[in-house]
């Protein structure tokens, strides 16, 4: 049997969501979700508050049970197979509970018990879990006198202790700082080397700089599934391109532009003392990437002086926006 570091260059599926539904009464909170994860995989799981996002994590973790669907994890069914497959995941709920009353150490010492590490291995895995969380300043402080980003950190270390093969996360930054929260996306990006991590935010950054693959789920549905560089494709911003000329009225400039073969319209972004600013939209159906070069050439052909030009990429929040905006609200932004 391969070790564990052989088997961190396979691309394993280890998490398989099968038409997965939950309702409450009559609300329907997750509606026929797949989707899978692999090994060395950093899945983000985005949506607005009330998606689905925090249900489908207590779902594929055993804490609630499906209405309909199958989930397997590590091969074990959950529901069939709950505690081989429950033995593979660490997993950090929502607002991080914790045992108030306990020490930080206290708390670790108690979730490696439950996880059935005992002995020298059991303190290894404390003074592992509390580096990885920068826990060392409160490890004999109780929970209850921790600040917000210290309980939460101490949660994550209990998720961390018995070093899973599978980490489930929701909102892993909410309450950290600045700083924390940059330790802990670092932190999130080498471990998935290794692991299957599945993490929910509505952090657009977090995603971006984190995850490999990104689900984005509204009204209990997946509505887009893809990294973060195919989402940013479908901005209407991917391909644009960014000019700043002088000496040229914007009139002229929106004119010449949008007779371009590629161009879909032309905005005015900046007016005013002798230089313009605009965008040039890229039509989908007609560009073929030398838009960029078009608007160039035009500029050279006009005389225009041609202070900055670039390309720019799709941006995720535009996205995210047009995805899960209701129709109505979309028109009147």
């Amino acid at each position: 049997m391969p070790g564990k570091a052989a088997r961190t260059h396979w691309r394993v599926t280890v998490i398989k969501v099968e038409n997965l539904s939950k309702a409450f009464g009559a609300k329907l909170a997750v509606d026929d979700v797949s989707f899978t994860v692999e090994r060395g995989e950093v899945l983000g799981f985005l949506g607005p508050n009330g998606a689905g996002k925090s249900t489908t994590m207590r779902v594929v973790t055993g804490f609630y049970p499906p209405t309909s669907g199958k989930i397997t994890v590590g091969g074990y069914d959950i529901l069939e197979d709950p505690i081989p497959a429950k033995r593979l995941i660490g997993y950090l709920p929502e607002n991080a509970p914790g045992y108030a009353d306990m020490t930080v150490h206290g708390f670790l010492n108690f979730a490696a018990e439950l996880r059935g590490i005992h002995g020298a291995a059991r303190e290894q895995a404390i003074a592992r879990t509390v580096e990885l969380c920068f826990l060392e300043n409160v490890l004999y402080q109780t929970i209850d006198t921790l600040s917000k980003g210290y309980k939460h950190r101490t949660c994550l270390a209990q998720a961390l202790i018995h070093d899973p093969d599978i980490l489930i996360m929701d909102e892993p930054t909410d309450g950290l700082d600045p700083n924390q929260k940059h330790e802990v996306r670092n932190l999130i990006k080498r471990m998935g080397a290794n692991k299957a991590i599945i993490f929910s935010t509505h952090i657009l950054e977090e995603v971006e700089e984190t995850c490999s693959r990104v689900i984005i789920i509204d009204r209990g549905r997946i509505v887009a599934n893809g990294t973060p560089q195919e989402l940013k494709s479908r901005s209407e911003l991917a391909g644009a391109v960014h000019i700043r000329v002088g000496g040229v009225p914007a009139g002229a400039v929106q004119e010449q532009c949008a007779r371009l073969a590629g161009a879909a319209r032309v905005e005015i972004l900046v007016e005013g003392e002798g230089k313009v600013e605009a965008r040039v939209y890229a039509d989908r159906a007609r560009a073929n990437g030398g838009l960029t070069r078009g608007v160039a050439e035009l500029a050279a052909q006009q005389g225009w002086r041609l202070d900055e030009i670039h390309t720019e990429e799709g941006r995720l929040d535009e996205v995210f926006r047009s995805i899960t905006l209701p129709d109505t609200v979309k028109g009147a932004a």
